[in-house]
């Protein structure tokens, strides 16, 4: 084999024929360009050269950990002490409390639909009707009592704060691993969200199983909302920390979508000594000079930024998907992160009117196409019933406006400036990317935050709400990961 000047061996050769392969794409590629898109590419390059030097020395400067803190949530001063008991606790219901929502429901005064509005303005008051027909007549509350209650639930002080959990073992069996993992909701999710998963995590999987703690968000459900200004989710990150160790685990998994993918992350961040590993189903990432210069090049080069080709289909046309999009799909968010308690009124007195705010997310967050059906396509991959059973939780514990709440505390600042936003995670990290989530993060995004990412996926269907949409895909990709981690 004849070999290139300066060559030393048929490896060197194969190296020098693959990087001039390359150049060529990268000169074909460039040239077949519109001079418009040429000139994007040049200034991208330009942005780049300056920035790098200014990103790697920005990086050198950026802390491991956070500060854990402290924190009282309680009514008035902090006690001196605490009661630190666990205390079981159960799901009740009384005929009062469902005679109170009859008695609500049949006095709904409902807003004619637009014609053919579909669900393009909000949850279609024509399906709705058929909805609260379903719950007033047919939904069982008892029954669903029951299935909630099919798990032991416990409740303990923290913070001044009567924290609910359910705590699930996995049947005893020879020769499996047993690993504890804790899994949290988002908004308007609930620990119900993980009723079908739960069966999955707790069954053998290789010899390898989970104990699971799955806790509910203070201001969430059965857990007691703040009595003060400033509960964010770097306090129930401590909050939820400090509920592990009183169970008794110093290392654990922690999974989480939503707020849960915000608050799993900051507990990472304050003990990463105690998280063995993290997998989240979404992520959000900084908005810096990576991100921006795959967006300049990214369409045209992908492989050139670290996008794949499934990125480059999910992330663009990227104004259309990631900005006009979450325009039409954040009027609530604004509201929520600004003037909670006034939406609040009106959806806690309400059964209907919070059933039409929670449900409506759970068509459209699932898949946007579904704003095109007169349904919302709702019942496609949710049951009335275990759609109901989450806004009961929500109606029967009066909990909506605090959980609303929790947007305000969270962006009331800018979270950039946020110390949790300015500290990398360096625990083993683990991502689900589910093809209809609201907005794509690449790895190559990911990698800017989280930096040791150990499995990242791209999951062949599903949504925002993963466990409750798709359990088998979403526990097949924890078990992946989590088995990663173990022989690492």
């Amino acid at each position: 084999m004849s070999h290139c000047p300066g060559l030393k061996s048929p490896v060197d050769a194969h190296s020098w024929n693959s990087t001039m392969q390359r150049l060529q794409v990268l000169k074909d590629t460039f040239f077949g360009l519109s001079a418009a898109q040429q000139q994007q590419l040049l200034i991208g390059s330009a942005v780049a050269a300056g920035g790098i030097m200014a990103y790697i020395v920005y990086k050198r400067k950026k802390p491991r950990t956070i500060p854990l803190g402290d924190g009282w949530w309680g009514v008035g001063e902090k006690t001196l002490s605490e009661d630190q008991k666990i205390y079981p606790f159960q799901v009740e219901t009384s005929d009062k409390e469902i005679e109170d929502l009859y008695e609500r429901i049949d006095r709904t005064r409902y807003a004619d639909p637009l014609e053919d509005g579909k669900f393009h303005y909000g949850f279609n008051s024509t399906y709705l009707k058929k909805v609260v027909s379903y719950w007033r007549h047919e939904f069982d509350w008892k029954k669903q009592v029951a299935v909630l209650n099919k798990y032991p639930h416990f409740k303990t002080k923290i913070e001044g704060l009567d924290v609910h959990f359910i705590h699930v073992r996995p049947p005893h069996r020879e020769n499996q691993k047993v690993l504890p993992i804790m899994i949290v909701h988002g908004w308007p999710g609930s620990f119900y969200e993980f009723y079908k998963i739960l069966p999955l995590l707790t069954q053998s999987h290789d010899g390898v199983v989970f104990e699971v703690i799955c806790p509910s968000i203070p201001g969430y459900g059965f857990s007691e909302a703040s009595h003060k200004q400033g509960f964010n989710s770097l306090a129930a990150a401590r909050i939820f920390l400090k509920l592990m160790e009183r169970l008794g685990f110093s290392q654990f998994y922690l999974q989480g979508g939503d707020w849960g993918s915000l608050i799993t992350t900051n507990m990472a961040q304050m003990k990463p000594q105690c998280v063995k590993g993290l997998h989240l189903n979404m992520c959000m990432s900084n908005r810096g000079f990576k991100v921006l210069l795959s967006l300049l090049i990214g369409p045209y080069l992908p492989f050139l930024v670290g996008l794949s080709r499934e990125d480059v289909r999910r992330l663009f046309p990227f104004f259309e998907k990631n900005v006009f999009e979450m325009l039409r799909e954040s009027g609530y968010f604004h509201i929520q992160a600004t003037k909670p308690d006034t939406a609040g009124c009106g959806v806690n007195d309400s059964p209907v009117g919070l059933a039409a705010w929670i449900l409506e997310k759970f068509s459209s967050w699932a898949d946007l196409k579904n704003r095109d059906l007169e349904d919302g396509g709702l019942e496609r991959k949710f049951s009335l019933d275990d759609l109901l059973t989450n806004v009961m939780i929500y109606w029967t514990t009066g909990s909506i406006t605090s959980s609303m709440r929790f947007y305000k505390e969270n962006l009331g600042s800018n979270l950039n400036n946020r110390v949790d936003f300015k500290t990398e995670i360096f625990v083993p990290t683990g991502f689900a990317a589910f093809p209809n989530e609201l907005m794509h993060c690449p790895k190559s995004w990911a990698q800017i935050r989280y930096r040791n990412i150990q499995s990242y996926t791209f999951m062949p269907r599903g949504g925002h709400f993963a466990a409750f949409e798709e359990p088998q895909l979403l526990a097949d990709d924890l078990f992946n990961f989590v088995k990663k981690v173990e022989k690492s």
